[in-house]
């Protein structure tokens, strides 16, 4: 019967995905992924906080497809950049450089680049199958959440994001205790009392989440990225014998798999998603090698696991995103964004109310990874071509487009004030070493524990043990508390460092 019920939700997924419309928008964000992934400097996080404006004008099923395709696009483009420049497009391709690039030098830049791309379809589908098995159970289970539940999930979620995010604890926390101050501007819904409005009527409604997300994450990395050097080195612009040899085949089927279920795994988690996969698939290659001293010298396995890796991270960690409404990190915060747009409040809610939208984008994720292996292997000249158009030129051309885009949102010039307001704070930010992830998981996350914090205590009628009677409740603030304990730990916080280090 279960097995009736997925093959009937799949079936309702295609009829939606499969439409010529949200195939189109479904092969847009394919391309648009793709290019930002190619191009240095240009991650799927700003993409998709520059472009949330434009997904007014879409239909809900169709501009959450191209948001969707936009970030798992992202983990195949960013691969060949990694390879052919030894600069990675997107931070989950960090690790890619080390063997690829060598793989590139010795003339093996052909293989490299289709191993990624194979890996990357292969860790993709599964994902997307896990995704479409793995969502009715946990919409099940979030469904019998209480007020108490919800609010101890999220604070979970926050600590996973403080401990998983790179560079320092202490700023890790401070940058999601801002981004729950920022959550907190506008007008209480309870009490109708103005908080941090400074008397500026723009604000009484809040701040904007496209105008914070366009500014910190958008107009920040642009001003970072002109402020430092290009360095753009191309191994060879043309890529030939792109087909891997058999012994390339055998050598990277154990770590695809690997890879495959690693980040599927810590997709899952809060905090987590397609930069911590690829690490940790990396990691875990070198350890089961028995030629470990090998690697950085264009080791082929150093290209199949960490590739497989980010793009089963990045799409399992939609399931979180999806079934309870919590993101895991700051693009599926972005994917809650797009869908607070078109009117739709994230969690459990959304499989039973908007059926055809919910596994439409579950199936698109199929249709975009076949997509894909078609764009990032015969037309990989077009992507080395795109290597070679300067990044000054794209700014501009972002810039304009970003003022306009969110301009247009409520024809308010303030909002282009705020933007570039957010924007110099996010390249401070920068500056300053601090991650700007935590800071948009809390600007989502805080509002809602602020909502579920008052329905447990006017259910309890202003009890705090509430969150403590509850076992699930408890169990979750118990693992946080004890993730907390640990990073504070000596050992365990110069391990972290050492890994980020890595």
């Amino acid at each position: 019967m279960a097995l009736d019920g997925l093959l009937a939700n799949l079936a309702l997924g295609l009829s939606v995905a499969a439409t010529m419309q949200n195939l189109m928008w479904c092969l847009m964000g394919a391309v648009i992924g793709t290019a930002v992934g190619v191009l240095p400097g240009v991650g799927p996080v700003a993409t998709m906080a520059l472009l949330l404006p434009v997904t007014y004008v879409l239909p809900a099923d169709g501009a959450l497809i191209m948001l969707a395709g936009i970030y798992y696009g992202a983990q195949y483009g960013g691969s060949t950049t990694a390879i052919l420049v030894n600069l990675p497009g997107e931070s989950s391709s960090v690790v890619t450089t080390l063997d690829g690039y060598q793989m590139a030098r010795q003339g093996r830049a052909g293989p490299a680049l289709a191993i990624a791309a194979i890996g990357s379809f292969f860790a993709g589908c599964v994902a997307t199958i896990l995704i479409a098995a793995a969502a009715p159970p946990l919409t099940r289970l979030a469904q019998q959440f209480a007020p108490a539940d919800y609010f101890s999930l999220m604070v979970l979620g926050l600590v996973f994001s403080i401990v998983l995010a790179r560079g320092s604890i202490i700023k890790a926390f401070g940058m999601v205790f801002l981004g729950m101050l920022l959550g907190l501007v506008g007008t209480d819904v309870n009490t109708g009392n103005l908080r941090f409005t400074f008397g500026i009527s723009d604000l009484f409604d809040g701040l904007g989440f496209v105008p914070l997300a366009m500014g910190i994450f958008g107009i920040a990395e642009i001003i970072a990225n002109l402020t430092n050097p290009e360095r753009r080195d191309l191994v060879s612009s043309k890529v030939s014998n792109l087909w891997p040899s058999r012994e390339d085949f055998r050598r990277s089927r154990g770590p695809i798999l690997r890879g495959t279920i690693l980040g599927s795994v810590l997709g899952l988690l809060p905090g987590g998603g397609a930069v911590l996969g690829s690490f940790s698939a990396y990691t875990l290659e070198k350890k089961v090698s028995k030629t470990p001293e090998k690697f950085g010298t264009g080791m082929i396995e150093g290209v199949a696991g960490p590739e497989s890796a980010n793009n089963a991270a990045a799409q399992t960690s939609f399931i979180p995103m999806l079934t309870l409404g919590i993101p895991s990190n700051a693009v599926m915060a972005m994917m809650i964004g797009g869908m607070m747009i078109h009117g739709i409040i994230p969690g459990p809610q959304v499989m039973e109310q908007r059926p055809g939208l919910f596994w439409g984008m579950i199936v698109s994720m199929w249709f975009g990874n076949l997509m894909l292996i078609i764009l990032n292997l015969p037309m990989i000249g077009l992507w080395v071509r795109l290597l070679l158009v300067p990044y000054r030129l794209l700014a501009i051309a972002v810039l304009f487009f970003c003022c306009i885009g969110v301009y247009s949102l409520n024809n308010s010039a303030n909002e282009v004030l705020f933007i570039a307001g957010f924007g110099l704070l996010g390249y401070l930010l920068i500056k300053l070493d601090c991650e700007p992830a935590p800071l948009l998981l809390g600007f989502i996350l805080g509002p809602m524990m602020e909502v579920y914090m008052r329905r447990a205590m006017l259910l309890s009628r202003g009890d705090p043990w509430v969150f403590f009677q509850r076992p699930l409740s408890f169990a979750f603030l118990i693992l946080a508390g004890i993730l907390l304990l640990l990073v504070v730990l000596p050992a365990i916080r110069k391990g972290r460092e050492t890994a980020f280090q890595e």
